[in-house]
């Protein structure tokens, strides 16, 4: 028998635990065509969230009563399918279970000489793509501009703004603690770092560490913290939407700040961005991270759970702070 995570609940603001279950199943097999996987890491992330609203998106909802699906390292443990072998690391969309089988749509190979195997969900995998290509497609930065990233001792958010320091920006991280403003400012090498929690005037603090301005904003975060940055861009400033978890367990939709004066004084530009648009240029930017790990100018790193079971927990504590970089559960 082995395990398996289902959606139980629909969350009504910030998900708990009786939102899911841990279920035990028979150990699949393989059919014709099929390989085998064992799960070894698996990705939360905060996206996560909206799939469990019964809304539409850009991704279907999760199905009640049905597993809870996100990016898993595993292993190929009995192949049916010629492009596998048994003993392969391979990545892709995949079910909260031990063990399942899948037709091998989706899966791409691991090279576990390039990094170890959980950075193939973070720096290697969707984490670092969006990082990148959210930059390169939207934020376009150049040299002596001023980058600012919220978030920036997540996942996402301390790729982009190491990503930011190579390319010669000033950077500015806002995070949750003082314990992640040194860490982003310190290990990520980031210019500035804000704790947010100890300014009560946002606008005014960011104004404070960025004296020219803020040029490209990168935003992991919305709400209030989107609004004091608006405060601050410059002209022809870049704002980057790519997650906005302070939202995500609103009941409501929250009025804010209308954004359209500052976004015509400053002939700013705000885009959304979303990683799946850009497929195609996964291999060139997966390429590039690459060779910033090789020669130490990429850093990285996670918060790693251990234990199967552990996977609510660990996609909970993403809405409580509780990781430092990518947040993934070891099975």
């Amino acid at each position: 028998m082995s395990k398996t995570i289902i959606f139980k609940n629909r969350p009504a603001g910030k998900p708990s635990r009786s939102d899911f279950e841990l279920v035990h199943e028979e150990d699949p097999g393989p059919g014709e065509g099929e390989v085998l996987l064992k799960s070894h890491y698996i990705s939360v992330d905060p996206y996560l969230r909206g799939r469990m609203r019964n809304e539409e998106s850009y991704i279907p909802p999760f199905k009640l009563n049905e597993p809870i699906e996100s990016m898993v390292v595993a292993e190929v443990v009995e192949s049916n399918n010629p492009n596998f072998q048994s003993g392969e690391f391979v990545s892709g969309m995949l079910k909260w279970k031990e063990l399942q089988v899948s037709s091998g749509t989706g899966l791409n190979r691991v090279d576990r000489a390039l990094a170890p195997l959980p950075a193939f969900l973070g720096v290697l995998g969707l984490t670092g793509l969006t990082a990148y290509l959210a930059l390169d497609k939207i934020g376009k930065l150049k040299p002596g501009e001023t980058l600012v990233v919220s978030g920036a001792a997540g996942a996402v958010g301390s790729i982009a703004a190491q990503i930011g320091k190579i390319q010669g920006c000033m950077v500015a991280g806002i995070a949750g603690s003082d314990e992640k403003v040194q860490k982003i400012e310190e290990d990520f090498g980031l210019d500035r770092g804000l704790n947010y929690n100890k300014e009560e005037d946002m606008a005014n603090a960011l104004r404070r560490i960025c004296t020219d301005g803020v040029d490209v904003y990168f935003d992991n975060v919305g709400g209030e913290m989107l609004d004091a940055v608006l405060q601050n861009i410059n002209k022809d400033a870049r704002i980057i939407n790519c997650g906005a978890i302070s939202l995500y367990n609103e009941t409501e939709l929250p009025t804010g700040p209308r954004p359209e004066g500052i976004l015509i004084k400053k002939t700013a530009l705000m885009q959304g961005f979303l990683i799946r648009d850009h497929a195609k240029d996964f291999g060139r930017a997966l390429r590039q991270l690459g060779a910033w790990l090789q020669d130490g100018s990429l850093i990285y790193e996670e918060t790693m759970v251990e234990g199967f079971e552990k996977l609510p927990e660990a996609f909970i504590g993403l809405f409580e702070g509780r990781n430092v970089g990518k947040m993934v559960v070891k099975v």
